[in-house]
């Protein structure tokens, strides 16, 4: 009887893990990376005193071109291909929706040029696509997990836009530590990812949040 509570106990244990781990990898997707990253600017920094139309201007064109455009594009995919969501966890069957994500990125980038935002601001986005990049080149012949990659990028663009607007960043930079550790827990129970890919995936993110936002 007791085996029975035990065994019962530790069922009921593993679904509140793996519940817990999708809402997680649910909330910070990837895709959420810039948009967040500007928001933060626009109200905790020294650019909070820009007009509140033209901050969510630029919060909306953002989020239809690095959230609404990739998230439609690979919907379409997957219903033309069958594919679950289960599905794009394979390897192989990634490479289109990087492709996808990456060309609506470009188009971002591209009319952030055409608007001539400040290279700081435009620095998001450039740091996001090389880091989509590299994980795109890295998963040819092996996975990382962009997850972790994304929230990687963004310790290391805070960081990066501290030295910009000279101010203090523990507090948001203890926040999104935690919540890397969070999300790389949370892919590792779900069985996408072990260890090494999950801090192979923190490093590539953390160095392209910082070489995309001071160095290009």
């Amino acid at each position: 009887m007791e085996n029975l509570e035990q065994i019962a106990y530790h069922r009921k244990r593993r679904k509140t893990l793996l519940l817990v781990s999708r809402t997680i990898s649910a909330i910070f997707t990837p895709f959420m990376v810039p948009v967040v990253s500007f928001f933060l600017l626009f109200f905790f920094t020294y650019l909070k005193i820009m007009p509140l139309q033209y901050k969510l201007i630029l919060l909306g064109m953002v989020y239809c071109f690095t959230v609404l455009m990739p998230m439609f594009s690979i919907f379409i995919f997957q219903k033309i291909n069958g594919l679950g969501i289960k599905g794009l966890s394979i390897r192989e069957n990634r490479f289109v929706p990087y492709a996808l994500t990456i060309m609506s990125y470009v188009a971002c980038l591209i009319t952030m040029n055409k608007m001539h935002l400040p290279r700081y601001l435009s620095g998001i986005i450039v740091a996001t696509l090389i880091c989509m990049i590299i994980c795109t080149i890295i998963n040819f012949k092996w996975k990382i997990s962009t997850h972790v990659a994304s929230s990687g990028m963004m310790v290391g663009g805070l960081l990066s836009y501290s030295f910009i607007f000279t101010f203090n960043p523990i507090s948001w930079l203890s926040f999104f530590i935690i919540l890397t550790g969070l999300l790389g827990t949370s892919r590792m129970i779900l069985g996408q990812h072990t260890l090494i890919e999950v801090m192979v995936g923190f490093i590539v993110g953390f160095f392209c949040g910082i070489i995309g936002i001071l160095f290009i």
